[in-house]
């Protein structure tokens, strides 16, 4: 049996045709490989930048201890001496950022190509719909794992206080070289959004639409309904969900859905939520809140902190039962 097998379409959601996609054991067929290579080079260094960032314990002490005493020069160079190497690691986590987003805007310029429709570029091209998942996956463990750790923002804070009053004092920085002043900027920008991951692929999403303007803006929203539409059969079919070979195939699902119709509710016009979506979002939410509810909350979060006009949707909401 292929990886893409098509289901009936739901008899009270006129959506569109709904796909099995396996997620497990997509590869790529030769038409695919290029692209296929070129996201792998960005995908392969996923899983490093969530064990850096799942390990990152911050400078909290040093810190605490050189703003209590700030005439002790030695606490003063302890402090900056533990945070220099953090922000060594949150410049990589933001670069990585610029790597997936650049990775993004490839996969959907292949899978919204004329002249085939989002839906034939799925069935035609399963290995690049399993990436396209991937990066979706990573940008919600990475921002679940960032909103937990609030020595980020601390660490890179003092950071740019310290290096702003070097420069005042004409005291050579040692970091400076490693994150200069209009990195800076743009770093503290991205951690400043409680989800930087998906606000980079929405902006590039976004960016992709207005850039390719000579591509309907329907082949990229059909292209993440789609998706959108995948995830939630797969997850609430049984005789579709056995067919996962791996547990861990599910929490994939989840995350590969909720990050799907935040990419929609910002590229659509009247967002994911209106009653002209082709996204069935009771559904959606009602599979979430299906789960454990220690395994979602943070999926259920990030959909309403995606947008202010998703946090007014109770309507949805409270039908999601």
């Amino acid at each position: 049996m292929g990886n893409l097998l098509k289901v009936l379409t739901c008899t009270d959601l006129e959506q569109g045709p709904n796909f099995f996609l396996d997620f497990e054991n997509a590869q790529p067929t030769e038409s695919e490989k290029e692209i296929y290579n070129q996201v792998n080079v960005v995908l392969k260094d996923a899983e490093g930048i969530l064990e850096d960032l799942q390990s990152y314990r911050g400078a909290g002490h040093e810190i605490r201890e050189a703003i209590q005493h700030p005439a002790d020069e030695k606490l003063q160079e302890k402090a900056w001496g533990a945070v220099v190497p953090l922000v060594g690691k949150l410049k990589k986590f933001y670069e990585f950022s610029q790597r997936l987003e650049a990775a993004l805007r490839g996969l959907l310029g292949a899978l919204t190509s004329t002249p085939y429709s989002p839906t034939q570029h799925l069935e035609r091209e399963q290995a690049l719909a399993k990436q396209f998942a991937e990066i979706l996956h990573f940008t919600l463990r990475f921002d679940e794992l960032k909103m937990t750790n609030p020595a980020i923002q601390n660490d890179f804070s003092y950071y740019r206080r310290t290096l702003s009053r070097m420069r005042i004092n004409n005291v050579p920085a040692e970091g400076e070289n490693e994150v200069n002043n209009e990195l800076a900027n743009r770093m503290s920008l991205f951690y400043a959004e409680a989800t930087p991951m998906l606000k980079t692929l929405s902006d590039a999403t976004t960016k992709f639409v207005s850039e390719n303007k000579n591509l309907p803006i329907e082949n990229t929203t059909d292209c993440l309904s789609t998706m959108a539409s995948v995830c939630r059969v797969m997850l609430e079919t049984p005789e579709y969900r056995s067919r996962f070979t791996n547990e861990e195939t599910v929490s994939f699902c989840l995350r590969v859905m909720v990050g799907v119709i935040i990419l929609y509710d910002h590229v659509h016009p009247v967002g994911a939520f209106a009653k002209t979506s082709k996204i069935d979002m009771k559904g959606c939410i009602k599979v979430l809140k299906d789960q454990p509810p220690n395994s979602v909350e943070g999926l259920l979060n990030a959909l309403r902190l995606s947008q202010g006009r998703i946090l007014h949707s109770t309507r949805i909401w409270r039908g999601a039962k």
